[in-house]
């Protein structure tokens, strides 16, 4: 592993560097906070990811044909670690960019490669996923929605649940039955489907952090085109499984966990207890050092897979290895956070009293949802355990245990 920067791209980080100076803070000044869904940030949102796109910034390592730079992995790691150092918004467009995006370039038609991906990164379409159902989270492979292949068009019947951003998105790459027949892993398509076609019915669900990100989806006879179907017909969990890796690493994302640490230790500065910085307490340091190994500890995996991308080695089960470890010490970094504001870590952001706006007692709430959405902990291990360490398979039906007699 090579940790050291071409000057070139030295070069490029400097003039990125620049960029964000000049133009991030003039975007922020005057900025009210918004709700999750209200459309005004979600408006403001897209312009923001424009703004970048018109830049050169966003997904530079997808080939220039389909709107990217062709750049190479390097590149495209100094970009996601100088937004974060530059605590610069997300982007509303996270889904398309790096789930449905990259599988599309892999599995996808040449049509519907010039059709979405464009559009993808200007954010003139926002994605979503629809995976989970309300029997199929963990198990994906027992998902039930139907598509029946009529003539060149799907029908699509089931409900979705947990799709995230499903109330404001363009469209939503799906999976469906499509052989019910076949053993569970078979007979599954991957389908592209437009949000706003008859039919679809969504539901925003009230998160325990107060806002509306997830969606419950209901499909009743929504009509598909054919040549939305991405890959081939009932081998959909292979592209599945890609989408899913590219899910587990932006879940898993090593500048996330950097961005989440630097704000944790700037409310250590900020934040005092007997007329003195908390940063000063030697317990407070402590436990701020066991974190800051840790979080070393994922930077550096980052590094080894980007090494891995360079020399085009693979990369195993990193994926899962990011999203157990990363997801794990995000929501412990949040934990910690709520002992240093002490009573006033439940305050939420609407209220008076609420220390750095609030986004603590969210962040303990939604990274404790992220170590659940895209696989809980114990997925990514069995994953590890089996497909890396070689240890047995876990046992798919355990024997049930006799009922104790209760003299009834």
């Amino acid at each position: 592993m090579d940790l050291t920067y071409s000057p070139e791209h030295e070069a490029f980080r400097r003039q990125l560097r620049a960029w964000l100076r000049k133009n991030l803070g003039s975007w922020r000044r005057g900025q009210e906070r918004l709700d999750y869904d209200d459309p005004r940030r979600i408006e403001r949102a897209k312009q923001w990811q424009r703004v970048l796109y018109e830049a050169g910034y966003v997904a530079m390592s997808w080939p220039k044909e389909y709107g990217g730079q062709g750049a190479d992995p390097i590149t495209q790691a100094i970009v996601d670690e100088e937004l974060v150092r530059a605590q610069a918004p997300g982007l509303i467009g996270q889904m398309g960019i790096q789930m449905v995006g990259p599988t599309l370039i892999q599995f996808g038609t040449e049509e519907q490669k010039r059709r979405f991906l464009p559009k993808i990164l200007t954010a003139e379409e926002i994605w979503c996923q629809g995976y989970s159902e309300p029997n199929a989270g963990s198990d994906l492979a027992s998902l039930q929605t139907r598509a029946e292949l009529v003539g060149d068009e799907f029908i699509v019947n089931g409900q979705k649940i947990w799709t995230s951003n499903a109330q404001f998105a363009d469209w939503m790459f799906c999976l469906v039955r499509t052989d019910p027949k076949a053993p569970k892993h078979q007979g599954i398509s991957y389908l592209l489907i437009d949000m706003k076609s008859p039919g679809i019915g969504v539901r925003p669900l009230v998160q325990m952090t107060g806002e509306r990100g997830f969606n419950e989806v209901w499909f009743e006879n929504v009509r598909v085109p054919r040549d939305q179907l991405v890959g081939e017909l009932n081998q959909g969990w292979q592209v599945a499984n890609a989408t899913l890796l590219h899910e587990r690493n932006m879940l898993g994302a090593a500048t996330r966990t950097q961005e989440l640490f630097a704000a944790l230790v700037r409310l250590a500065k900020l934040t005092s207890q007997g007329g003195k910085s908390v940063i000063e307490n030697p317990v407070v340091r402590q436990r701020l050092a066991a974190l800051a190994m840790r979080v070393e500890a994922v930077r550096y995996h980052a590094l080894r897979q980007l090494t891995d991308t360079v020399l085009g080695r693979p990369r195993g089960i990193a994926a899962s290895v990011n999203k157990l470890v990363a997801t794990e010490l995000n929501h412990d970094i949040a934990a910690c956070a709520l002992d240093l504001l002490g009573s006033y870590a439940t305050q939420s952001s609407q209220s008076k009293f609420a220390l750095d706006h609030g986004k603590w007692i969210r962040e303990f709430m939604f990274t404790l949802g992220m170590i659940i959405g895209g696989g809980t902990s114990e997925i990514q291990k069995n994953i590890i355990a089996e497909r890396s360490l070689g240890l047995p398979r876990e046992p798919r039906h355990l024997p049930r245990e006799p009922r104790p007699e209760t003299g009834q």
